[in-house]
């Protein structure tokens, strides 16, 4: 035996596979890490940004609320008559009222939470009673009301600013004959109340409680719940008495007493009532919690929970809240939004799976050979496969961690394990494709392979199949988001999500069996030429690899997701603008009260020369004129707004603001104008410019119309759709120099950077109350809930990702074709090409394929935009439900042309790019290095 064979197996010499390729290609493997970490990102990041902007949502919509709406109120009738006297006083006692609220906020349904520091409790008289002391204002002769109220907590919720806290001398009972009282700031200089005043509440027993203010206090929080759950117990109010002759006000307001005063209240007039208030707690709730808190707020207002309150608060309770209008607003907007975002999420995730693969091209690509060389020396396609997912985990694992940790990073609250799944996916998507693209085509050892090119392919009928199934797909896709929009009833549909990718996918297979047709004619022309460079470029572009349906099917999503993307932005800002415009009608509008009261000449020349103001159209508006009875059918009550205008100056307005647009004759009366006072003719009509409704109701011919603008006769002259001056649906159009009583109660401004500040001023100059309503200003207050602003950062991520893996598409697709490309310039070289040809023939070669992918892109792009907008409205997006609701009947896609030719020309800049820096850097290395002996590139 020899010493060799007598050497262990064990000692044989054997570098770690993994450690060897790492070694080897550090480059290649620090780039496709960089790449899974970035995909690991936005795969982890988009599941996070949902749930973070829809969790602010509902914390922003539960805490924005009023109070009013969003207080849980559990109230019951004062103690019953037939119990004793004693009884009754305890049950409605501080002591005993706080016992039960403490009862209540401990026994809340999950996930019900109270806000304890502004939760209260206490007796009210739940009506209100008149006060004769003759210190009260009375604007109209009328008796002020006032409200008791034993609100638990004051000196926690209110600084004293006058005289000292009510108190309570002894103990109080129902012969008590006075308690003290405080009120606040607002109330006392309304009602004109001072420390020390005394007011006489009548009771049942004859003799009157006299109730005395000891203090003055202002609220520490006034939009808290404390106080603003009853909005009286801050701020007096004048309210209107019911009757059929102009109305009458009085003011009511608010007492607020100790809380052991309550059981003096039960001798009053008043009908007094408990309540405990709860304020509710939303800082710790999440969109997951929605349908269980609906389900709690329903058990509370009229299920288990309110039988189980009655049995802590008295069986005579009952229990309000407008919480559940509040979630069923929340969830709207969600399901409106929802969908919209999911369309860029199967985007992008289309792009990212792509650019995967071809990244796994590029790398099995290279190690072609070595690949081939371990099979014909007897290699297992399972060892290999082995040995490649170890490889690409060792890498792509650690990877995609840093990419989950960058997402948790970058994005805040948010649940941990759909981020996990999301960069989970693409390690997985990753660890398998890439060592089964490398391995497969290694099934059978064969010596070479034949040439794939494009130009003279020919589709198999499998691939033909397929590609008509993906067509099927596609119409079915885009013929349902154009029926049903993306609204659907049980959710979202994946399949109208991913429309615009299978538009995209067929798209690529079209211009990938059409690109060969305009090749070969190109070609035909360019053979005529003395030149061999256009010759020779052309050919090569016709050489290459039939698989390049890959790097433009990734193209032409991308560049299709990003001009989706761009199109949803410019259809929400385009709502915006057009709400904001319907708003206030011009860039700045001053009224008077309810755009009623005349505006001073003094305030109309300041307006005038407000910096910025480039031109001032004068309305004169009246609401409720009424009609004169329609032709055929019964009069009713239904009325009109007037609006005199200049008809030069209005139509101006018109065709800059783009609503109601008309030409300035239709308008203008003929004949000289009305002198000012005086009464037109009785047989002048004037041509006006109705709304759709009115034009139903006036008819062809006169009609008589009777105004505080004056009487006469008007005809329609033209039919508009809606009018700067006002939003109403109903309006008639007048030249206000024909009518009798003219005056100017709005002004609407134009021009650019308008001075609000100035504005201002001017319209707070005069005695009038005017108000300044800038569009810049309605336009901001469409944008008031975190849910608008995620999704609108979710889209610009998209615009930004499509963007970045388009380019990155093409850096790929040329790289992969790279060193064949460096061979061919050495070869020529050395049979005279210089260095300008060889660059001229690289581009030359790039040029077709980036003009297909920017060109096809472009046209996608335009045409996915075109067949999805009738399905996909942006009202909800662009619009909150609060500010600008009604304004807009929908907010369709508007394509974008930034998004749509930015990137293509990306595209087409990136490709001359790198085809340059190969021809200079094949130049500085010189023909040697590249052509070597055996090499068979």
């Amino acid at each position: 035996m020899s010493p060799r064979s007598r050497t262990p197996r064990t000692a044989a010499a054997c570098a770690p596979w993994v450690r060897t390729r790492l070694r080897t290609a550090p480059g290649a493997a620090c780039a496709f890490a960089l790449l899974v970490v970035v995909t690991a990102f936005l795969a982890a990041a988009f599941p996070r940004a949902v749930d973070n902007y829809e969790n602010k949502g509902l914390r922003h919509d539960l805490g924005n609320v009023d109070a009013t709406r969003s207080v849980l109120e559990v109230s019951g009738p004062q103690p019953g008559l037939e119990l004793p006297v004693a009884a009754r006083e305890s049950a409605v006692r501080g002591a005993t009222l706080g016992s039960v609220q403490r009862s209540i906020l401990a026994g809340l349904p999950d996930p019900v939470r109270a806000d304890a520091s502004q939760s209260a409790y206490g007796v009210r008289t739940s009506e209100p009673i008149l006060a004769g002391e003759p210190f009260f204002p009375r604007p109209y002769g009328l008796d002020p009301a006032l409200t008791y109220v034993t609100q638990s907590a004051l000196p926690d919720h209110a600084s004293l600013r006058t005289g000292r806290w009510p108190a309570v001398r002894g103990e109080v009972t129902l012969a008590t004959d006075e308690v003290e009282a405080a009120v606040t700031e607002e109330t006392a200089k309304a009602l004109h109340i001072r420390a020390g005043a005394t007011v006489s509440v009548p009771t049942r027993g004859g003799e009157p409680l006299t109730v005395r203010i000891t203090g003055i206090v202002a609220p520490r929080d006034p939009g808290g719940s404390y106080w603003s759950a009853e909005p009286l117990l801050r701020s007096p109010s004048l309210v209107a008495r019911p009757t059929k002759d102009t109305p009458r006000y009085y003011w009511i307001a608010a007492l607020l007493l100790p809380p052991d005063a309550a059981p003096a209240l039960l001798a009053t007039t008043g009908q007094p009532e408990l309540y405990w208030r709860i304020a509710p707690d939303a800082s710790r709730l999440t969109a997951l919690d929605v349908p269980r808190l609906r389900t709690a707020v329903a058990s509370l207002e009229g299920g288990p929970e309110l039988l189980r309150m009655r049995g802590v608060a008295g069986d005579t309770v009952t229990a309000t809240t407008d919480l559940d209008e509040v979630l069923t607003g929340y969830d709207g907007m969600r399901a409106a939004i929802q969908p919209v975002v999911t369309v860029a999420a199967v985007g992008i995730g289309a792009v990212a799976a792509v650019i995967l693969l071809m990244a796994g091209g590029l790398l099995a690509g290279r190690r072609h050979a070595e690949l081939a060389l371990l099979r014909a020396r007897g290699g297992s396609l399972a060892g290999i496969g082995r040995r490649l997912l170890a490889e690409t985990a060792v890498t792509s694992v650690p990877a995609g961690a840093v990419g989950l940790l960058l997402a948790v990073l970058a994005v805040g609250e948010a649940r941990l394990w759909p981020a996990v799944t999301g960069a989970a996916g693409v390690v997985v998507l990753v660890c398998a494709t890439l060592p089964l693209r490398t391995a497969l085509p290694h099934r059978t050892p064969r010596l070479h392979g034949g040439r794939d090119d494009l130009v003279a392919a020919r589709p198999s009928r499998r691939r033909t199949v397929a590609e008509l199934t993906l067509l099927v797909l596609a119409v079915g896709a885009v013929t349902a988001l154009r029926r049903r929009g993306t609204d659907g009833a049980e959710g979202t549909d994946l399949l109208i999500s991913a429309a615009p990718v299978l538009v995209g996918l067929i798209a690529a297979v079209v211009l990938v069996r059409l690109y060969p047709l305009p090749l070969r004619l190109a070609l035909r022309s360019v053979a005529r030429l003395r030149g061999a460079v256009g010759f020779l470029s052309l050919a090569r572009a016709g050489r290459s690899s039939a698989a390049g349906t890959l790097p433009l099917l990734a193209l032409l999503v991308a560049l299709t997701t990003a001009a989706f993307g761009g199109s949803v932005l410019a259809g929400v800002a385009d709502a915006r603008d057009g709400a904001a415009v319907r708003s206030v009608g011009a860039d700045a509008r001053i009224s008077g009260q309810a755009d009623s009261a005349p505006l001073s000449d003094g305030l109309i020349r300041a307006a005038a020369k407000a910096d910025g103001v480039r031109e001032v159209a004068r309305v004169q508006i009246e609401y409720g004129v009424a009609l004169p009875a329609p032709e055929h059918g019964f009069e009713d009550a239904k009325g009109a707004t007037l609006i005199g205008v200049d008809p030069v100056t209005y139509a101006r307005l018109t065709r800059s603001t783009g609503i109601g647009t008309f030409s300035a004759d239709r308008l203008k009366a003929t004949g000289p104008a009305t002198p000012k006072g005086t009464m037109p003719s009785k047989d002048r009509v004037l041509p006006v410019l109705v709304s759709p409704s009115v034009a139903e109701r006036l008819g062809d011919r006169p009609r008589d119309l009777q105004s505080l603008a004056g009487d006469f006769k008007v005809q329609v002259a033209g039919t508009v759709a809606a009018t700067p001056a006002v939003n109403d649906a109903s309006f008639i159009v007048v030249d206000s120099a024909a009518l009798t009583h003219r005056q100017t109660t709005a002004l609407l401004l134009t021009g650019d950077r308008l001075d609000a500040g100035a504005l201002r001023a001017a319209a707070g100059h005069g005695d009038e109350e005017a108000t300044v309503r800038m569009r810049t200003e309605a336009r901001a207050a469409y944008v008031d809930t975190p849910m608008q602003t995620g999704a609108e950062r979710i889209y610009r991520a998209a615009i930004a990702a499509g963007a970045g893996y388009a380019l990155l598409a093409v850096l790929l697709s040329l790289l992969q074709t790279a060193p064949e490309r460096t061979t061919l310039l050495a070869r020529l070289r050395t049979m005279g090409l210089t260095s300008r040809q060889g660059g001229r023939l690289l581009g030359f070669e790039a040029m077709p394929q980036a003009l297909l992918a920017a060109g096809g892109g472009l046209l996608v792009g335009w045409a996915t935009i075109a067949l999805l907008s009738p399905g996909i409205d942006l009202v909800r997006l662009a619009l909150s439900s609060g500010s600008g609701s009604g304004l807009l009947d929908t907010a369709p896609l508007r394509t974008d042309p930034w998004s749509l030719v930015l990137p293509a020309l990306g595209v087409i800049a990136l490709t001359a790019v790198v085809a340059g820096v190969q021809a200079w850097w094949a130049t500085r290395r010189g023909s040697v290095t590249e052509l070597r002996a055996g090499d068979s590139r």
